[in-house]
C-alpha cells in the first residue's frame, strides 16, 4: 500500500475537488455526513471541506466506521480502469482491421453512444478514433518502408486507399518523400554542428525544413553517431560556417534562458505528440507543469501516460522544453539527456 503523499490537507482536498485520478490508490477520503469513503477521482458531488477526512488505506477508512462508496468502488477496479480496458480493446480492433472501422461500429463494440465513446476515447488516448487510426497507418508505413517493402505495397498494406492520399500527408508524417525515407533519408541534406556548453556537448542538426535534432551529452562522437543512426543515408554536413550561428543560438539560450529561443523547427511525430510538444513550447521559462497538468492543458486529462511517452520521444532538447515537466509532487522525473541536466536547466531558468 502506498504511503500518504507528502501533501497538506488543503492540497489533498484540492485533488478531490479536481477529481484527480493521479491520486487514486495514494489516499482515500471519507465524508462524515454520508458515512462513505471514496477514491479521489469519485464523480459524486464534492463534499464540504469540514466534512472530509483522509485515510492511508481502505482498511483505515473502514476501521474508522466508513463504508465503501458504491459509485466509485474504492476497493474494486476504478471506473477509469474499466474504461481504459474497453479503450485498449478498441485500439486493438483498429490496429488489426483491414479497413478503418466506423465510429458507429466502434461505439457499438464499446457499448456506448457514438458521442460518449468519442469523448471517452479522446480522453484516454489524447486523439480521436480517426486520429488514432491515422497514426497507426503512418506507423505501419514507416515499418513497411524500413523493412524493404515497395512504396506501393507499404501504403496499401497500411490501409491507404491510394498513393495520392498518402503523398498529401507524407512530409508531415515522414519529414521527406516515401522513397527517401525507404532509403534511410538518401538525398536528404542534414547540416549539423557541435559546440560545448556548461551542460556538456550540444549537437544541433537541421534539414531543409528546420531543426530536426538538438541533443545534449558528454561525448560529441556519441551524439554524431546517434544522428547518423537516425539518418543513415542522408548527406550529413558538419563544420558549416553559416550553420554555426544555430549552435551559438542554442548555447546562448542554455547559458541565458531569458534570451528566448526562436528557431524554425522540423517537428516529426504523430498528431498527439505534436499537440504535446506544442503545449510544452507554451510553458514559459521558470515555470513547470506536472504530467497530469500537461494532459489537462491539451484537453486530454486521462492521457497522462501518453503525454509522458510524448515527452520521452522528444528529440529537440530545450527548443521543445520537456525539462519543464515534473512529477505531481514537484520531484524531478526522467529526462532523455540526464536528470542532472534537467535540474541545471530548471535552476537556471528559475533565477533568470
Amino acid at each position: 500500500m502506498n504511503a500518504m503523499p507528502d501533501l497538506t490537507p488543503d492540497a489533498r482536498y484540492d485533488a478531490v475537488v479536481r477529481r484527480d485520478s493521479a491520486f487514486d490508490g495514494q489516499f482515500w477520503f471519507s465524508v462524515v455526513t454520508t458515512g462513505v469513503y471514496c477514491r479521489p477521482s469519485c464523480a459524486a458531488r464534492t463534499p464540504r471541506p469540514q466534512n472530509v477526512g483522509f485515510h492511508l488505506s481502505c482498511e483505515d477508512a473502514e476501521a474508522a466506521g466508513f463504508r465503501a462508496c458504491k459509485r466509485c468502488s474504492p476497493r474494486g477496479e476504478s471506473p477509469k480502469a474499466k474504461m481504459a480496458a474497453v479503450i485498449a480493446d478498441i485500439c486493438r480492433t483498429i490496429e488489426t482491421a483491414e479497413t478503418e472501422p466506423s465510429l458507429t461500429d466502434l461505439a457499438r463494440q464499446a457499448g456506448l453512444s457514438a458521442y460518449h465513446f468519442h469523448r471517452q476515447f479522446k480522453a484516454a488516448t489524447g486523439v480521436t478514433p480517426k486520429g488514432y487510426a491515422a497514426a497507426h497507418r503512418a506507423r505501419r508505413v514507416r515499418e513497411g518502408l524500413t523493412s524493404g517493402e515497395t512504396v506501393t505495397n507499404a501504403l496499401y498494406d497500411a490501409g491507404y486507399g491510394s498513393n495520392g492520399r498518402f503523398y498529401e500527408e507524407s512530409n508531415a508524417i515522414l519529414g521527406m518523400t516515401p522513397k527517401q525515407y525507404q532509403a534511410g533519408g538518401r538525398d536528404a541534406d542534414v547540416r549539423f554542428a557541435i559546440g560545448q556548453s556548461r551542460l556538456g556537448a550540444v549537437l544541433v542538426a537541421q534539414s531543409d525544413k528546420g531543426i530536426v535534432a538538438i541533443s545534449l551529452g558528454d561525448d560529441p562522437d556519441t551524439l554524431v553517431r546517434e544522428l547518423q543512426d537516425r539518418f543513415p543515408r542522408a548527406r550529413l554536413t558538419g563544420d558549416d560556417a553559416d550553420f554555426n550561428a544555430r549552435i551559438a543560438q542554442v548555447i546562448g539560450f542554455v547559458e541565458a534562458p531569458q534570451t528566448g529561443l526562436d528557431l524554425p523547427l522540423d517537428i516529426r511525430g504523430t498528431a498527439f505528440q505534436q499537440r504535446v510538444w506544442q503545449a510544452l513550447r507554451a510553458i514559459p521559462a521558470g515555470k513547470t507543469l506536472s504530467y497530469a497538468e500537461l494532459a489537462r492543458a491539451i484537453g486530454s486529462p486521462a492521457a497522462v501516460r501518453a503525454v509522458a511517452g510524448a515527452c520521452a520521444a522528444n528529440t529537440l532538447a530545450v527548443a521543445v522544453p520537456c525539462h519543464r515537466i515534473v512529477r505531481t509532487d514537484g520531484a524531478l522525473s526522467g529526462y532523455r539527456w540526464g536528470v542532472e541536466r534537467k535540474r541545471d536547466l530548471l535552476e537556471r531558468e528559475r533565477v533568470a
